[in-house]
């Protein structure tokens, strides 16, 4: 159980970490601007009917501001010519097609910044003042050879319509024409992410939807942020702040967000998705002999802990983050007073655990600054949450291979 205090101060930090409205608005025109560049006539890329999407926690609604000024949002997304295969061309063919309409778009654009390439992508940079840049992805379609493994396998091919694969500089084929590509299914994951969200993301479009007398399909889906999100949310900067020295170690956010959503059970409020979230994660992760696997939902044969084996400072870095998060929320559970709800969280969270503060409204008769101030009148005490005292034994794999 947690205090009255600590749930208002939880949903606080929630909306103080949100992207702000503008700067999903400023991403999607970004995106959407060079998908039109794709398809204008003179297109290189025009017949192989190019598709331009975002993924990652711009299309999860998770995505949550820099630690700091200098940093800039990374919108991840993915450039899919839905026309090609693997049998068509090499990944380097591939990544250079779509990195020359790439750097084209820059010049047309009169953009200052040029265009790098990444392992995996081309990296458009914008402006200083927009403080964001978009990792574009090269893909070609792997539905059909995506649903046929996972049948041999008798696993789960619900989201292979949206299978694809993916360039990588470091595959041992890049250069050569072969079926061997990264797979990946972006889309599908997106897909799986929203059924874990359940009706409630529903239930809060439509009353976005009726309070601006709007049609629901008027609501942007990054208007709409689930207890599950803001969970996400805060659990993400916590690992950050924990993790500014050591970057490289860090829990990577998409195992973040998948243990996290197999664990949200439905739960209305931000501090009960978010207490049932630490308490139940770890459930979800699979044993094969020494191996721990926590597969992608979108893809069974993937595991997003296929680095922890060769790196196991990675894994012993989740289980520290975990047991520091149940830690630091459980003492942040019992607490009344405004001061030492910041002061629960505020190592891991820094300067954004003082602006959550000073967004809770100050208490019915106060005088006091909201930073400072008691809890709201008839706020009780609560005990701890109740966390497991000891690391679980993950399950073994069904199916894994």
């Amino acid at each position: 159980m947690t205090t009255k205090s600590a749930d208002e101060y939880l949903a606080a930090l929630a909306d103080a970490l949100a992207i702000s409205e503008t700067r999903y608005d400023q991403a999607c025109r970004s995106y959407a601007s060079l998908g039109a560049w794709l398809h204008r006539p003179e297109s290189t890329v025009l017949r192989y009917d190019p598709q331009i999407y975002v993924q990652g926690s711009f299309r999860l609604g998770t995505a949550i501001r820099p630690l700091n000024d200098e940093e800039e949002y990374d919108v991840d997304s993915v450039c899919e010519l839905r026309l090609l295969g693997t049998g068509d061309l090499s990944q380097k063919a591939l990544k250079k097609l779509v990195g020359d309409e790439i750097k084209a778009y820059r010049v047309a654009q009169s953009m200052v910044k040029p265009v790098t390439e990444g392992k995996r992508c081309w990296v458009l940079s914008y402006s200083d003042g927009a403080q964001f840049h978009m990792d574009i992805v090269p893909a070609v379609p792997n539905n059909s050879r995506q649903k046929l493994l996972l049948e041999a396998r008798g696993l789960d091919t619900r989201w292979s319509e949206t299978a694809i694969v993916i360039t990588d500089v470091r595959s041992p084929t890049y250069e050569h024409i072969s079926d061997d590509w990264q797979r990946s299914n972006p889309k599908g994951y997106a897909k799986w992410f929203q059924l874990r969200m359940g009706p409630i993301f529903e239930r809060k479009r439509r009353a976005i939807a009726e309070s601006v007398r709007a049609s629901v399909e008027d609501i942007p889906e990054y208007r709409v942020r689930t207890p599950l999100q803001s969970a996400i949310m805060i659990l993400k900067r916590h690992r950050d702040g924990m993790f500014v020295d050591r970057y490289d170690e860090r829990p990577i956010s998409v195992i973040i967000t998948t243990l996290a959503a197999h664990a949200y059970n439905g739960e209305d409020k931000i501090s009960d998705a978010l207490y049932a979230i630490l308490a139940n994660m770890d459930r979800f992760i699979e044993r094969d002999g020494r191996t721990l696997i926590i597969r992608n939902p979108s893809d069974p044969l993937e595991n997003f802990a296929d680095k922890w084996p060769t790196h196991p400072e990675r894994q012993d870095a989740f289980f520290e983050w975990l047991a520091q998060a149940r830690h630091d929320f459980g003492q942040l559970a019992q607490q009344v007073e405004r001061r030492r709800l910041v002061e629960s969280v505020v190592p891991r969270m820094g300067a954004i655990a003082e602006k959550a503060a000073a967004r809770m409204d100050p208490p019915s008769g106060s005088m006091l600054r909201p930073a400072a101030s008691a809890a709201i009148i008839g706020t009780g005490a609560a005990s701890a949450p109740a966390f497991p005292n000891t690391r679980r034994e993950p399950t073994s794999p069904k199916g894994f291979a």
